[in-house]
């Protein structure tokens, strides 16, 4: 299967390690690249009522928007850095219940919500998270919001130029967090220290369950945790699924973006493009997109994958 994207071709392959991949994607579906030229795509989220997918180029401080039949256009510049220094900028994004942009700032190290309409964007922002116990995040990274509208996020280093080492860490660990909900004092409630490197996560469809990738590439997992009634982690989570030997045979990507369907299948970006797991937790097979992928969206009624992978925007249609 082969992309053509102006003068250049990128092959994608579906990679079946069981029949009922192509259940979730016909073996015969061709993928599209509808943008590119980024220095490093991540954060989809596709908005619905203005038929529009925002995603960010980290390094370069920007979130961009597409619709389609038109060209890329730049949204939104600083999207997570506001200083005067060089630094990184917006990652995950998402809409929130009350149809506002949240960001995951690296630059600025906060979790963010644009303070200006979807239509009318501005580098405006309120706080939804800027500490914990006075101290400053790493650099959230993705985000979820639950059904009763509770805000979850992952902190690797990343946006620290010298990551663990970086002289202005402030945290001693990588943490994986929630905001409080109405019956908890704290404002923020970390949920576990153990990940080294938390990146993407999501949750099963009833929400008894939380994902959690692992972008480390000496512990390159996707983690799986039972939630007791008050969104807490019950022990300490089982592995869903080991990719360490895949890196280390040279696959490009790692452990990264992670979205569930309604049906509870798993789409998780990691070394090879797009892994897929049924809604028991089960590997079936991989969209490989011949790039390091960093993170995936679903439009509304989950037809359309969009991936963000290196230097590129794809999309491939999933059976309904």
């Amino acid at each position: 299967m082969i992309i053509s994207c102006k003068e250049e071709t990128v092959p994608i392959q579906l990679e079946a390690a069981d029949p009922s991949f192509h259940e979730i994607i016909d073996k015969n579906t061709k993928g599209e690249i509808i943008a590119e030229g980024f220095t490093w795509s991540e954060g989809p989220v596709w908005l619905e009522k203005e038929q529009m997918l925002l995603w960010t180029d980290v390094p370069e401080n920007i979130a961009w928007s597409w619709r389609e039949g038109e060209e890329k256009k730049k949204y939104l510049a600083p999207s997570g850095y506001t200083g005067d220094k060089e630094r990184e900028g917006a990652n995950g994004l998402i809409i929130n219940q009350k149809g506002q942009l949240v960001l995951c700032q690296h630059g600025d190290r906060k979790v963010a919500v644009m303070n200006a309409p979807l239509g009318v964007p501005k580098s405006e922002f309120d706080y939804i998270a800027t500490n914990y116990q006075g101290k400053k995040f790493n650099s959230p990274n993705d985000i979820i919001q639950d059904k009763d509208g509770v805000y979850w996020f992952t902190d690797p280093p990343y946006g620290l130029p010298k990551q663990d080492e970086d002289p202005n860490k402030e945290l001693a660990f990588q943490g994986v967090f929630r905001t409080g909900t109405a019956a908890e004092s704290e404002e923020i409630v970390l949920l576990t220290d153990k990940l080294t490197r938390p990146n993407g996560l999501a949750l099963s469809p009833d929400e008894r369950y939380l994902y959690v990738a692992n972008s480390d590439p000496d512990k390159a997992i996707w983690m799986k945790y039972e939630l007791d009634d008050n969104k807490k982690i019950i022990g300490e989570g089982e592995v869903l699924f080991d990719v360490t030997e895949w890196v280390a045979a040279g696959k490009k990507g790692l452990p990264d973006g992670l979205k569930i369907r309604r049906d509870g299948t798993i789409f998780a970006t990691g070394p090879g493009g797009v892994l897929v797991f049924n809604s028991e937790g089960k590997y079936i097979g991989t969209i490989n997109t011949g790039q390091a992928t960093a993170n995936c969206a679903l439009n509304s009624d989950e037809t359309m994958l969009y991936m963000t992978a290196d230097n590129y925007l794809m999309r491939i249609a999933l059976k309904p």
